[in-house]
């Protein structure tokens, strides 16, 4: 029986190429380049699986296609809204997602980054590197202590949780939760924390908000002008979770009229192009998506998609199907 034709849409660390390589009939994408809504065209004709990632955009010009080849997108991550899923289930076509294995790195680079905006770490690190530190003195680059202050989070799932067992256990932070779903009370045990009924509750109530809910239509902006303005004055905040999910415009008027303290992001609406006006901000701490940039978790991302691809061609229900 003929194996599989699979089309992985980025580079994937060696082990997990191998892998799949040993199983299915696979091309790789060696120029590492995002494909464009014609390559994708083109590829769901002829490819019975798509590994796509982020940097996928895949929504009515891609799936422009009346007979797909296509029968699974086995999405590389855990996030999804870069999938239009009512266009794709229209075709039949399954997806699947990689949850799990990478909660705990992105609860680690979010807590790195609630670190070095509250500490001001990018600031001190430019200053070294362009040879303007003139010496230690008491009124230097102040910062904010992080241990014993409230940390709200928005979206208490998987990685929600992760960033309150750090917050909680590793600086005795108090943990205030918001979810759309309630939270079962001994998850909130975990970590001493309190669900609150809406984000303009949470809002006020926290020294640094963390925002780790899902993108999409339905949260884009969900961070807006009035979200922020309920902030408290010195506050912080984290995203990890999507670009859309901030107004990123609003947040620049609240840098700007310095109505936060401050904000540290990976994730960047229309990423990788990111305003020019928030690369010229110093009260804002900037990664390039790094949330689950750890060798452990991208291969275990990977692993995770052949599970999801051999239980599809087994005639198997995918562990991770989203649709």
């Amino acid at each position: 029986m003929a194996r599989p034709r699979v089309l992985v849409t980025r580079r994937w660390p060696a082990a997990v190429e191998a892998r799949l390589s040993d199983i299915f009939d696979v091309r790789l994408n060696t120029a590492d380049r995002p494909l464009t809504p014609t390559d994708f065209r083109a590829a769901i004709r002829e490819y019975d699986a798509i590994l796509p990632t982020v940097t996928d955009r895949i929504g009515a010009p891609a799936l422009e296609c009346d007979r797909p080849q296509t029968r699974i997108l086995a999405n590389y991550g855990v996030g999804y809204s870069h999938i239009d899923l009512n266009r794709v289930g229209q075709h039949g076509i399954v997806v699947t997602n990689t949850p799990d294995v990478l909660s705990e790195c992105t609860a680690d680079l979010a807590m790195t980054l609630l670190l070095m905006i509250a500490r001001r770490a990018g600031e001190g690190e430019r200053e070294i590197r362009e040879g303007r530190w003139t010496g230690w003195r008491p009124t230097h680059l102040v910062g904010t202590k992080v241990s014993g202050k409230t940390l709200g989070i928005v979206g208490y799932g998987r990685i929600g949780q992760e960033m309150a067992r750090r917050a909680h256990h590793g600086f005795g932070m108090k943990i205030l939760a918001y979810n759309r779903s309630p939270v079962a009370p001994e998850i909130l045990a975990q970590c001493n924390a309190t669900q609150v009924d809406s984000i303009d509750e949470l809002m006020p109530l926290c020294d640094f908000v963390s925002l780790h809910c899902p993108g999409g239509a339905q949260n884009r902006h969900l961070i807006n002008s009035a979200r922020l303005a309920l902030m408290r004055p010195g506050a912080f905040l984290v995203n990890t979770a999507r670009g859309e999910v901030i107004d990123e415009a609003a947040l620049l008027h609240a840098l700007w009229f310095e109505t936060i303290g401050g904000a540290a992001l990976d994730v960047f609406d229309g990423e990788p192009d990111i305003n020019p006006q928030l690369v010229a901000s110093d009260r804002l701490v900037m990664l390039p998506h790094l949330g689950s940039a750890t060798r452990e978790a991208r291969e275990a991302m990977g692993f995770r998609v052949i599970d999801n691809l051999q239980d599809f061609f087994a005639g198997r229900e995918p562990r991770d199907r989203v649709n």
